[in-house]
C-alpha cells in the first residue's frame, strides 16, 4: 500500500489514547494501576526488548501462560508491536497442554505468571529459549528506554495472536487472528453495545487467554476507556463491583450468571437495582438459556442484555439486542455489523425460513486459518464462508436460532434429536442450575439420551421429578433415558461445555 494508507494495528488505540489523555487511568487490577502513558511506554519497551534482547522478528512466536493480570494487555500489545505472534495458553491447563501449544507453534519466549512457575517447569517446552516471569524479573525487564529499536513495518492482515484453548470436540487447534480482524471487531462493538467510548468504564473478568475474554476488554482500551481487570470471579464481589464502580459495561459468560443467581436471596436482594450506571451486559462464548435471560432482565433491568453468538475463528456473527431478549425466545439475533450469514444444507444449498441447516458466515473478522493445519482450515470453509459446526435456522423476520452443535446432534431410532432443546427444558425445572444432554450408543435405538444435571445447592429435585417434568414438555422420543447428577459440568476456558468429557464418563 502507498499514499496515506495506515494499517489497522491492535496497539494503536492505546498509543492514540496515550497522546490524547496520557494521565488517565487505563487499567486497574488488584489495587495496581496503569495510566495510558505508562501503558503505551511499556508496550514500546516490550516490543523493543523482544527484538534487541531476544532477536524476535516479525512472524515469530512467543507465548503467555498467565491468569488475568495487569500485565496481560501490555504483553499482548508489546508482542504485537514487535511483529511477533503471541500464543495465549489457558492458565487452567496442565503442563502437557502448555508444552503442546509452545512446541506446536515454536514459541521462543514464554511469559509465565509466578503462580504458574511450577507448571511451566514441568512442561519443559522444547523451543522456549527464555522464560520471563510476571511478578518476578518481568518488572525490571519491561521498564527502560525503547528509543533504540524501530518498530517493524507491519501489515494489518498479519496475525498478532494465536489462540490456544481446550477444544470442545477434540484436540485444541491454534487459531490465527489478524490485527485487522480484531480492530474492525472493536469498531463494530463500539457501534453495537454503546459502552466502548473514552468515557466508559468496563469490568473485565472473563479469561483473557480466550479470544472473547481478551477482545471485550481490549476493545474498551482501544477506544480509551477505563478497564478494571478481575483476577478471579466471585459472584458477590461482582455485584459489589457493579454497584460501587460506576461501570457502564461488562462481559459475562452463562456460567457467571448461573453463579450469580445461585447466591442466597438476601445477597441478591441487597444488590438488586444498584448497578445504575450499566448500559450494556454482554453474554457470549456459550448458549444463554432462555430461563437465565429471563432472570437477567428481571434482576438487572430491561434495555441492557445483549447475547452475541460467534466463535474465535469467525468473530462476532450475530447479536440479539436488548429489546428482543424476551420477545424472540432462544434467538441469537441478527447478523453483526458487516457480517453475512447463510444457512446451508449438506450440498451447500440455502435453506428456507425455519429450515435447519449449517450456519456459515463471512465478514472482515474471519481468522487467518489454523496454525499449520491447512486441511482443518479448508474443512471449515466453503469458499469465503466459514462454519463453526453449528446447526441453525432463520425465521421469516431474519432472526437466527442456534439449534445445536452439528457434532452434538443425536440420532435415535433414525430421528434427529437436538440436545439443546432438551437442555432448555431442564433449565426451566425448579432447582436446576445447569444441564447438558449427550447421546450414548444403544444396541436397539442406535443412540439414547443421557442428561447430566447440576442442582442448586439447596435443591431437592430428583430423577423422578426431572423425568415427570420432561414428560410434560417433550415428545416421548426426546426424553432422556437416564439422569446423572454431578457437581459441575466440564468447561473450557471460554465457558463452553466439554461434551466429549461427558461422553467419556459414559464410555
Amino acid at each position: 500500500m502507498t499514499g496515506n494508507f495506515r494499517p489497522l494495528l491492535i496497539a494503536d488505540g492505546v498509543h492514540a489514547s496515550a497522546r490524547r489523555t496520557p494521565d488517565k487511568i487505563a487499567l486497574e487490577c488488584a489495587g495496581r494501576f496503569r495510566s495510558f502513558a505508562a501503558l503505551a511506554q511499556r508496550v514500546r519497551v516490550i516490543a523493543a526488548k523482544l527484538a534487541s534482547d531476544h532477536g524476535v522478528r516479525r512472524g515469530e512466536r512467543v507465548a503467555i501462560f498467565a491468569p488475568n493480570c495487569l500485565e496481560y494487555p501490555e504483553i499482548v500489545c508489546g508482542c504485537a508491536d514487535a511483529g511477533a505472534i503471541i500464543a495465549t495458553v489457558n492458565p487452567r491447563g496442565n503442563a502437557n497442554e502448555l508444552r503442546a501449544a509452545c512446541d506446536d507453534c515454536g514459541a521462543r519466549v514464554l511469559f509465565v505468571h509466578e503462580s504458574l512457575l511450577d507448571m511451566a517447569g514441568k512442561a519443559n517446552c522444547a523451543t522456549v529459549e527464555r522464560q520471563i516471569v510476571i511478578g518476578g524479573d518481568y518488572e525490571n525487564w519491561s521498564t527502560g528506554s525503547a528509543d533504540t529499536v524501530q518498530r517493524p513495518v507491519l501489515e494489518e492482515t498479519d496475525p498478532f495472536t494465536l489462540v490456544y484453548s481446550s477444544g470442545t470436540t477434540g484436540a485444541p487447534k491454534g487459531i490465527l487472528i489478524s490485527h485487522r480482524s480484531r480492530v474492525l471487531t472493536f469498531h463494530g462493538m463500539a457501534m453495537e453495545y454503546g459502552c466502548y467510548g473514552p468515557d466508559d468504564r468496563f469490568l473485565a473478568l472473563a479469561p483473557m487467554a480466550h479470544g472473547a475474554g481478551f477482545a471485550f476488554a481490549m476493545g474498551a482500551l482501544y477506544f480509551g476507556a477505563y478497564v478494571r481487570i478481575v483476577p478471579r470471579f466471585d459472584p458477590e464481589q461482582l455485584l459489589r463491583e457493579l454497584a460501587e464502580g460506576c461501570f457502564t459495561g461488562v462481559f459475562l459468560v452463562p456460567t457467571h450468571f448461573q453463579s450469580i443467581f445461585a447466591l442466597p436471596k438476601a445477597t441478591l436482594d441487597r444488590y438488586r437495582g444498584t448497578a445504575r450506571n450499566l448500559r450494556a451486559i454482554i453474554s457470549n462464548a456459550a448458549p444463554l438459556p432462555q430461563a437465565v435471560k429471563q432472570s437477567i432482565v428481571e434482576y438487572f433491568g430491561e434495555g441492557l442484555l445483549h447475547e452475541s453468538y460467534g466463535s474465535t475463528e469467525a468473530g462476532i456473527v450475530t447479536n440479539l439486542r436488548p429489546q428482543y431478549q424476551l420477545a424472540r425466545r432462544q434467538s441469537v439475533g441478527k447478523p453483526f455489523a458487516a457480517t453475512f450469514v447463510r444457512i446451508l444444507d449438506e450440498q451447500g444449498a440455502d435453506m428456507g425460513s425455519d429450515e435447519t441447516g449449517e450456519l456459515y458466515s463471512t465478514s472482515p473478522y474471519l481468522f487467518n486459518g489454523y496454525w499449520n493445519q491447512p486441511q482443518a482450515t479448508a474443512a471449515a470453509m466453503r469458499g469465503n464462508w466459514l462454519t463453526a459446526g453449528d446447526l441453525a435456522r432463520r425465521d421469516a423476520d431474519g432472526f437466527i436460532y442456534i439449534v445445536d452443535r452439528k457434532k452434538d446432534m443425536v440420532i435415535s431410532g433414525g430421528i434427529n434429536i437436538y440436545p439443546r432443546e432438551i437442555e432448555e427444558v431442564l433449565l426451566r425445572c425448579d432447582g436446576i442450575l445447569e444441564a447438558a444432554v449427550v447421546g450414548t450408543p444403544d444396541p436397539h435405538w442406535g443412540e439414547r439420551l443421557v442428561a447430566f444435571v447440576v442442582r442448586y445447592p439447596t435443591a431437592r429435585v430428583d430423577e423422578a421429578t426431572l423425568a415427570g417434568f420432561c414428560a410434560t414438555e417433550l415428545s416421548r422420543y426426546k426424553l432422556p433415558r437416564e439422569f446423572r447428577f454431578i457437581d459441575a459440568l466440564p468447561r473450557n476456558a471460554g465457558g463452553k461445555i466439554l461434551k466429549n468429557e461427558l461422553r467419556a464418563l459414559l464410555a
